[in-house]
C-alpha cells in the first residue's frame, strides 16, 4: 500500500473567460470544479495504474463529502481527521490568451488535538505501507514542523516520499527522504536562488542532497525533469503532446515515480516513469489526473541520459 497524506485539500475551480480585465465585467466560456489537494491527486493517480492507494488528511465538515464521492469513483479507500469549516475553494482563471491568474484560499485553521490525531492515525497506517507521500501547503497557523513530525511516526522500512518547498521540505529531510520532487520555481524559492544553467539545477539538487533526500526529482514542465541521486544525474526530455491543463501534472509525476520506487527501480526508471505520468496529465482537459492507456503511450518513446 502507498499512503498518502494531504494535509490541505482544496477544491480548484477553473474558469475559462473571454478576456480577463480589472473593474470589468466578464462572460464565462466554462468552467469545471475539481476536488483536489495534490495527496490526493496522486492518490487517484496510483489508482489509475492499478496500484494499492490509501489517502488519509485532514478534511472539514461542510463540504467534504465531495471528496469522499471523488475517491470512491476512483477506486480509492480513505479515512480522514474531520474538522469544523469548509475546505478551502481556489479560482483559476484562463483568458483567450492562455494567460492563468489564480486566487488561492487557505484552509481553516487546525488545532493541536486534530493535528496529534493525524499523527497518531499515520502511524497505524504507515505500519501496513511500502510508501508514504506527503505534500502542498499546511493549514492556517501550522508549523512547518509539522512535516517531521509526521514522518518521525513513519517506520524506517517505509519509503518517504515529499512534494514540497522551502521549510517544510527542509523539515522533513531532518527525517531522511527517499524522494522529493521540485519543480523549478519552488527549488529557486527554496534555495532562495536562481538555477539558470542545468548545471546550476544538478548543485541546487545536490543541497538537498546534502539535506537529507536520496534522490531528486527536478520538474522542469514540458522541458522533461533531472534526477539526481549521491552518484549520478540523469534527464529525460518530454514528448510533445497537445497541452489542455498543467494542473496536477505533478502530482501524476510523483505518483508514477512513487511507484517506480516502490518495485525496486533504478533513478532512472523513477525518472522515465515519472514524466510519462506528467506529460498524460496534461493531456487531459477533464480530469486532473491522467489515464493509463495514454501513460504507457508516453512512457514507451520516452529515453533517460546519464551526463
Amino acid at each position: 500500500m502507498i499512503l498518502t497524506i494531504c494535509l490541505s485539500p482544496c477544491i480548484d475551480v477553473n474558469i475559462e473567460v473571454d478576456s480577463l480585465s480589472v473593474g470589468m465585467a466578464h462572460r464565462v466560456i466554462s468552467k469545471r470544479i475539481f476536488f483536489t489537494g495534490k495527496a490526493i491527486n496522486v492518490a487517484i493517480g496510483l489508482a489509475r495504474l492499478q496500484a494499492d492507494a490509501f489517502a488519509t488528511g485532514f478534511m472539514y465538515s461542510d463540504n467534504g463529502n465531495c471528496f469522499e464521492q471523488e475517491l470512491h469513483r476512483e477506486g480509492v479507500p480513505y479515512k480522514f481527521v474531520w474538522s469544523e469549516g469548509r475546505v478551502r475553494e481556489n479560482y483559476k482563471f484562463i483568458d483567450n490568451r492562455s494567460m492563468l491568474t489564480e486566487v488561492n484560499d487557505v484552509s481553516p485553521e487546525i488545532g493541536k488535538i486534530k493535528q496529534k490525531e493525524l499523527t497518531e492515525l499515520v502511524s497505524a497506517l504507515s505500519e501496513n505501507s511500502e510508501a508514504v507521500v506527503i505534500s502542498g501547503s499546511l493549514a492556517k497557523g501550522m508549523s512547518p514542523d509539522y512535516y517531521a513530525e509526521i514522518l518521525k511516526k513513519v517506520p524506517d522500512r517505509v519509503k518517504k516520499v515529499v512534494d514540497s518547498e522551502g521549510e517544510r521540505l527542509y523539515s522533513a529531510l531532518t527525517c531522511g527522504v527517499d524522494l522529493v520532487k521540485p519543480n523549478l520555481e519552488e527549488l529557486e524559492r527554496t534555495l532562495k536562488k536562481e538555477l539558470k544553467t542545468q548545471s546550476d539545477m544538478v548543485k541546487g539538487c545536490r543541497t538537498l542532497l546534502d539535506k537529507g533526500a536520496k534522490r531528486v526529482l527536478l520538474s522542469l514542465g514540458k522541458q522533461g525533469a533531472l534526477l539526481v541521486d549521491e552518484k549520478s544525474q540523469y534527464y529525460s526530455k518530454s514528448v510533445n503532446v497537445a497541452m489542455n491543463s498543467t494542473v496536477g501534472a505533478g502530482d501524476g509525476m510523483v505518483a508514477a515515480a512513487t511507484l517506480a520506487l516502490v518495485s525496486g527501480g533504478d533513478s532512472a526508471e523513477i525518472l522515465r516513469c515519472g514524466v510519462a505520468a506528467g506529460t498524460a496529465a496534461v493531456t487531459s482537459p477533464i480530469s486532473i489526473s491522467f489515464g493509463k492507456e495514454k501513460y504507457s503511450e508516453i512512457l514507451s518513446s520516452l529515453t533517460v541520459k546519464e551526463f
